[in-house]
């Protein structure tokens, strides 16, 4: 099997594969061994496994090196070249050989078994490594390590890769007894890679991980060998007629021409999936169906072009290169409507994805698939065989990822570097008269592109504005003010990852685990958004704050964001992968917070697994926690109680916290302490009472101990019931990554729907949460009963109520709760605020809520005596 194509994986955001094997028919051969028939299978099967390889290989080396770009576009560098090296290595064997099916028996066998190697070697050099790079390495380090990692662990199989299109297309000529099937075999193996891409993605790594899925491809590898070996039984062995063939190309243009063919369809395919991304969920099944779509439509040009007659391929090639000039312009024509089409997408779900893929890059991926089949066929024509053409094409096709991000993204924008890629193809179009006819439509269409406006595919809301955006090659941030005058960041054009109006629900986030840790000093966090959440950390005192965030787009926007009539200085921010960078690190820290993290997001997935977890406890000092902020309205329940039995395995004391009373965002912390130790209430008073403390948790709601205590959803054993038995989240088997069709699901259900789940389920035990009981493990109960009634009555509430009609609609359940308990504040000062504006518009409904509320909670004596000033009672 061997492969030539390239997708971007979003966690990561870059290509994932480059295929080019294949196996089809001359259609014109009239003399036909019928064993021959036999081999389509064999190396369809062939196709299938390559993909699989390759989608499972790019994710764990992602796991391994960190999904910065510079990692990233290193270990695909290093994969291509280890594919071009098997091509230009084995062309001389594969042309000389006297028993091609044998030669092509090693090569998969090698595959297979160096597959099966693969399952513990990559994770162990990506341990290796990371300390050896350390935090922050240098990117030209980073991507020269990221390179030598694939390049060198992955060189047997890469090597054996990098044969198996000459040798099966020189098997497919012979048996078929045809000269002209170079086309076919591109495009019928790569629809076999089509399938491997959608059944690896859909059904193996769900169901096996991903060592599983490597020994299944690994078990088709040795059929595929078998299978050859026992046809070429069938065959007479034959002396291949090479000696009068020149062992060099001798035409230059043909050379450069594979060459730039290879890296232009990398670089198209690189930026339409940035485009995509943009707009679609981007999850691991939206780059699956991207990437299916792209190998469809080469698998199609290679075949149809095939069956072209033998007058339009020997004239065709000048026409080939205008026409995918024009059809990669045609794709940046439909860019405008890549929203309307994602609607419609996010209505038909992955079928829906697929059908926009398609519109996206069928017709250009298969004018490729032509071309490139035209282009080897004339190499095999030369050399007899096709080695030089993979070697060439795969080069090329190395290089496109490191220049598309690194220049044209950052140069041009993603949707105008379309435009000079799909014109560098005319620049290949032999010099002659019809050149100007191949090149008249492509130059015209780029001219109308030009004069165009750049098509903004940030969604901005009615009467809002786009403050500022930044491109880069991973993702697109964005800054967006909506009709209100509050202020989001947006990534991709559709991830809000907070704003102005969260920043007292980001403080909580970071007060939290601060408070619950006895004396923090220092503290780490993972992933910070607007950057609310690392500047509320360093709003406590005595606590030195430290940020790690991938993007340096987000980064680059945090001063939007800032607050100047605070004067607050932001903690020094590292740009990097977050595990890497835990990996990688040194130091140890007191306390550790983990974002939210959208598990649907191609790669958010990995952040919750056991391994990273426990990372992440080794980094941890004597008497740390550890904080994972969990995003219950992006959740579905699977995934969710896939990642406490993740957290618990690693953390066994572990528990649950809520982060607000907020039925809207509601968000699950998961506390796990390095040790067990035990909550020191009086050391939580005295830190709370502190002026230095109080000034920054009091405004915040944490005002006595019953403030944070109130937050309490569950210890160890609440959780583990919760969980149940099932399977954790692992590098293996990265159960949330491909749990992503029901977590984009679970953002139409009600914000609230797993959140009541939550509450209705555990049981918060106070003896697990106090171990010496006292008088407040004995109004905790009823605190928690409280919290509650209050959270169901907000999920309750019918529409959007305002004024006089969300107090008849919120006061009943706000009363029932403060019956359940007095203190909870939360119930009882909105009651009060109710009432007051009640004294107004309608004196009767004030005086009658206040009784209500006096009644509810006697021993408090703010309504009373609101009654009395106000009424004479």
């Amino acid at each position: 099997m061997t492969t030539i194509s390239s997708d971007t994986d979003r966690n990561s955001a870059a290509p994932q594969s480059i295929t080019a094997t294949g196996l089809a028919t001359e259609a014109s051969a009239r003399h036909t061994s019928p064993a021959s028939w036999a081999l389509i299978p064999i190396v369809t099967a062939s196709g299938f496994a390559g993909l699989g390889y390759e989608i499972v290989w790019t994710r764990q080396l992602s796991l391994a090196l960190g999904t910065e770009m510079m990692a990233v576009l290193g270990s695909v560098a290093g994969f291509f070249a280890g594919l071009a090296l098997g091509a230009f290595a084995l062309d001389g064997l594969i042309r000389r050989t006297r028993s091609p099916a044998r030669v092509y028996a090693a090569l998969e066998t090698v595959i297979g078994l160096w597959g099966v190697v693969a399952v513990w070697l990559l994770p162990a050099a990506g341990r290796t490594l990371a300390p050896l790079l350390g935090t922050e390495p240098a990117p030209v380090l980073l991507w020269a390590t990221s390179f030598a990692l694939p390049t060198l662990a992955l060189l047997p199989a890469t090597i054996a890769m990098g044969g198996t299109l000459a040798v099966l297309e020189r098997i497919t000529r012979e048996w078929r007894g045809a000269s002209r099937v170079s086309a076919g075999v591109y495009g019928a193996n790569t629809a076999g890679a089509v399938a491997g891409t959608l059944a690896s993605t859909f059904l193996l790594i769900p169901a096996l991980g991903f060592s599983g899925t490597l020994l299944a491809l690994a078990c088709i590898n040795l059929l595929c060998a078998l299978g050859a070996l026992a046809l070429g039984r069938t065959m007479r062995s034959t002396k291949p007629d090479v000696e009068n063939l020149p062992r060099t190309i001798d035409s230059p243009r043909l050379t450069l021409t594979l060459f730039a063919t290879g890296f232009l369809g990398i670089a198209f395919e690189m930026l339409v999936v940035r485009l995509a991304a943009q707009v679609l969920e981007d999850t691991v099944f939206t780059f699956a169906g991207l990437l299916a779509a792209y190998l469809l439509g080469t698998a199609a040009g290679g075949l149809i072009w095939q069956r072209m007659p033998s007058r339009a391929r020997e004239s065709g090639e000048g026409w080939l290169l205008g026409g995918t000039a024009l059809a990669c312009l045609a794709t940046a024509f439909l860019v405008p409507a890549i929203p309307d089409m994602a609607e419609f997408a996010r209505e038909a779900g992955i079928i829906g994805e697929l059908a926009v893929a398609m519109a996206l890059f069928l017709v250009p991926s298969a004018a490729m698939g032509a071309l490139f089949g035209q282009l080897a066929q004339r190499v095999r024509d030369q050399r007899g065989s096709l080695g030089w053409a993979v070697g060439v094409n795969g080069a090329g096709a190395a290089l496109a990822p490191l220049v598309t991000a690194q220049i044209l993204i950052p140069g041009f924008g993603a949707w105008t570097a379309l435009l000079p890629v799909a014109l560098a193809y005319l620049l290949l179009v032999p010099v002659r008269r019809t050149a100007l006819v191949w090149s008249a439509a492509p130059l015209l269409a780029a001219l109308v592109l030009w004069l165009r406006p750049t098509p903004l595919l940030t969604r901005v809301p009615a009467g809002g504005s786009l403050l500022a955006m930044r491109e880069g090659p991973m993702a697109t941030a964005s800054v967006v003010d909506d009709v209100s005058g509050t202020r989001y960041l947006e990534i991709n054009g559709h991830f809000r990852m907070g704003g102005t109006s969260s920043a007292r629900s980001d403080y909580r986030q970071a007060t939290l685990p601060l408070l619950l840790h006895p004396a923090p000093k220092r503290a780490l966090f993972l992933g910070i958004g607007t950057g609310a959440t690392v500047i509320g950390a360093a709003h406590m005192p005595d606590v030195s704050v430290h940020g790690v965030e991938l993007s340096r787009e987000v980064v680059e926007l945090l001063p939007y964001f800032a607050n100047p009539a605070a004067n607050d200085r932001m903690p020094p921010i590292t740009v990097a992968d977050a595990r890497r960078y835990v990996v990688a690190d040194q130091a140890s820290y007191d306390v550790i917070v983990a974002d939210l993290f959208h598990p649907a997001l191609d790669g958010s997935g990995a952040l919750y697994t056991t391994e990273h977890f426990a990372a992440v406890k080794r980094r941890l000092a004597p008497g740390g926690i550890f904080c994972q902020w969990l995003p219950l309205y992006q959740l579905d329940l699977p995934s969710l109680r896939a990642i406490i039995r993740s957290f618990l395995a690693i953390y066994p004391n572990g528990s649950a916290w809520l982060n607000h009373y907020s039925v809207r965002t509601p968000m699950l912390a998961l506390i796990g302490p390095v040790d067990a130790s035990d909550l020191d209430l009086n050391a939580l008073a005295a830190r709370l009472r502190a002026p230095t403390t109080r000034a920054v948790v009091q405004p915040l709601g944490f005002e006595a101990p019953i403030d944070l205590l109130g937050q309490y959803v569950g210890g160890p054993h609440a959780l583990a019931a919760f969980a149940g038995e099932g399977p954790r989240n692992t590098d293996d088997y990265p159960f949330v990554t491909f749990d992503a069709r029901r977590n984009v699901v679970a953002l139409t259900a009600p914000p609230w729907s797993l959140l009541l789940s939550v509450i209705r389920t555990m049981q918060p035990d106070p003896a697990e949460l106090l171990t010496q009981p006292d008088a407040l493990s004995e109004r905790l109960p009823a605190y928690w009963r409280a919290r509650d009634r209050f959270l169901e009555a907000g999920a309750a509430l019918p529409g959007d109520p305002r004024g006089k009609a969300l107090i008849e609609a919120a006061s009943p359940g706000l009363l029932e709760a403060l019956r359940a308990s007095p203190e909870f504040d939360p119930a009882y000062v909105p009651l009060m605020g109710m009432a007051k504006s009640l004294l107004g518009s309608d004196r009767a409904a004030a005086q009658q809520l206040l009784q209500a509320i006096a009644a509810a909670a006697p021993a408090r004596r703010e309504a009373s005596e609101l009654l009395a000033r106000e009424f004479g009672r």
